[in-house]
């Protein structure tokens, strides 16, 4: 295991949930789940993560949302949160960023590019 870092998912499809969390698994990376906003504030509550990967289309409570209310929160502003999401028309990047996304990854995932593009957003 290289890493001992964490990450928070936050994404509804089960798909691709799995998906994420085996890519990042077999990167040494600790994975926490969330299927929807309040299971993602639930586990904020038990362990701060490194980075949240934010799905932005969600039921009950969209990423854009979640986003603005963690970066008002002192407690959670300084987690970096990348939008991971299908949402790839004109202007979709920039809606995310001022939500307060600090990065934006598209939906589907480039497998083969995924790890080093989340290790670059640890980095910063």
């Amino acid at each position: 295991m290289q890493n001992q870092r964490t990450i928070l998912h936050v994404e509804d499809n089960l798909e691709n949930r799995i998906l994420i969390r085996r890519l990042l698994n077999s990167d040494g990376y600790q994975v926490l789940e969330a299927s929807n906003a309040a299971q993602a504030i639930e586990a904020l509550c038990t362990q701060l993560p490194d980075l949240i990967l934010m799905d932005i289309n969600m039921p009950d409570m969209d990423g854009y949302t979640l986003t603005n209310k963690l970066k008002m929160d002192a407690r959670y502003r300084q987690i970096p949160i990348i939008a991971l999401t299908a949402n790839v028309m004109k202007g979709d990047r920039e809606k995310t960023l001022q939500a307060g996304c600090d990065g934006y990854l598209e939906k589907p995932i480039d497998v083969d590019l995924f790890l080093e593009q989340v290790a670059r957003f640890l980095c910063k």
